[in-house]
């Protein structure tokens, strides 16, 4: 499997694993206990890894949520918890997810290496909140489960960088993503109606698609051919053990 082919196939089951343990309903449920206030624990752990910034930095970093949503949201957090604390909170939340519910069929300790390796390779350009979550610290190599998904996590949110620029480059905008990639999810992003036509973007969007799998490709050149398929497998096996769970 060449690189640009590993690229494409694993993209969505990097995307949905990460997925899973943010949208869990425990996990607002946490943050809940925390102080926090519906989505702001989600907004506040996940772009805690940016520090102190502005709120239209976070709205820069996330891309496709709405910028008056963010903005409230990282302004009710504020005085909740300092923003690296949250982002250790929310990857504690995406440890325990990960123990409870990765599958023992899946060898998350050679989807760990391999994840880690992947992500060692990648450039952090342009992808702040991938660069944030790569300064965690990690779960230990014993914790293999947790490991792999802190990991895949990882590449999920590089992955989300590369195509949020993708589809800007297209000339899509933030709101037109979403009602077209999922437009259940517009009212939890902040998008109010009326939201564009999804059908006026789906050239563009294809368009876009490629091109993220095009940026993320040069990663895979850190595995062999061999390595890269059965990264593909692995990450495909425990997204679908999660979701038949």
């Amino acid at each position: 499997m060449d690189a640009l082919e590993a690229a494409a196939a694993s993209g969505d089951s990097i995307n949905g694993l990460g997925t899973h343990f943010m949208l869990d309903l425990n996990t607002y449920a946490y943050g809940n206990t925390l102080g926090f206030e519906g989505a702001d624990f989600y907004l506040a752990g996940r772009c805690g890894v940016l520090g102190d910034a502005p709120a239209s930095v976070v709205s820069a970093s996330i891309i496709f949520w709405e910028p008056d949503f963010v903005a409230a949201s990282w302004a009710r957090s504020d005085d909740v918890m300092p923003r690296e604390k949250a982002a250790e909170e929310f990857a504690g939340v995406c440890h325990r997810w990960a123990d409870a519910h990765l599958s023992d069929d899946v060898d998350a300790a050679r989807l760990a290496e391999l994840a880690g390796r992947l992500g060692d390779a990648a450039s952090t350009a342009g992808a702040p909140l991938f660069a944030g979550w790569r300064g965690l610290d990690e779960p230990a190599d014993d914790q293999a489960k947790a490991l792999a998904v802190h990991r895949v996590n990882a590449l999920r949110e590089l992955r989300g960088a590369m195509h949020g620029a993708a589809v800007l480059t297209q000339g899509i905008s933030p709101h037109a993503a979403v009602a077209r990639r999922t437009p259940y999810m517009l009212p939890v992003f902040g998008w109010q109606e009326p939201h564009p036509d999804k059908d006026e973007v789906r050239d563009a969007w294809a368009l876009a698609q490629a091109a993220t799998d095009r940026a993320l490709a040069p990663m895979y050149e850190a595995l062999t051919a061999d390595e890269r398929a059965e990264f593909v497998d692995l990450v495909t096996e425990a997204q679908a053990t999660v979701i038949a769970a």
